[in-house]
């Protein structure tokens, strides 16, 4: 057996500001394992969408939106000065890009789009498929991994 093969999937899920983010952040620190931030990725998606015009003046236009999911892809990588992971769309970091408050004002829109959720899962679950990762955010228990 491989060493890869003894890594797990560790699914932090529950409400919103009941401490996920902080506990998954410090067990994937303590494992050495990849913290994948499932709001992030929404952000990113956000992001990507205003970048591309999918997004004006606080208007989400669904459709546009969808387009582009084929386009979009996200990767994390362990980031040590950070102590934690920095997440990737396409090979660019954009880590500070994704916590502006242009992106927070629309990440709601965006994340309630089902094509949306349903591409950010297939991901999500693709990146568990390797292990060693640690997620949090809601539905992780319930929906991505049960």
């Amino acid at each position: 057996m491989s060493a890869t093969d003894k890594k797990i999937i560790i699914a932090v899920d529950g409400f919103s500001s009941c401490g996920k983010s902080t506990f998954a952040k410090a067990i994937a620190a303590r494992l050495g394992y990849i913290f994948i931030d499932t709001g992030a990725m929404y952000r990113a998606v956000t992001l990507y969408a205003l970048e591309h015009g999918a997004i004006r003046s606080g208007i989400v236009d669904e459709e546009a939106v969808c387009r582009l999911l084929d386009q979009i892809a996200i990767t994390f990588r362990f980031n040590p000065a950070r102590g934690a992971s920095d997440i990737y769309v396409n090979g660019d970091l954009v880590e500070g890009k994704i916590r502006t408050i242009e992106v927070s004002n629309c990440v709601s829109q965006v994340s309630a789009i089902p094509a949306v959720r349903k591409k950010l899962v297939a991901m999500q679950q693709e990146m568990g498929r390797r292990r060693g990762v640690v997620m949090d955010g809601r539905d992780i228990g319930t929906v991505v991994f049960p």
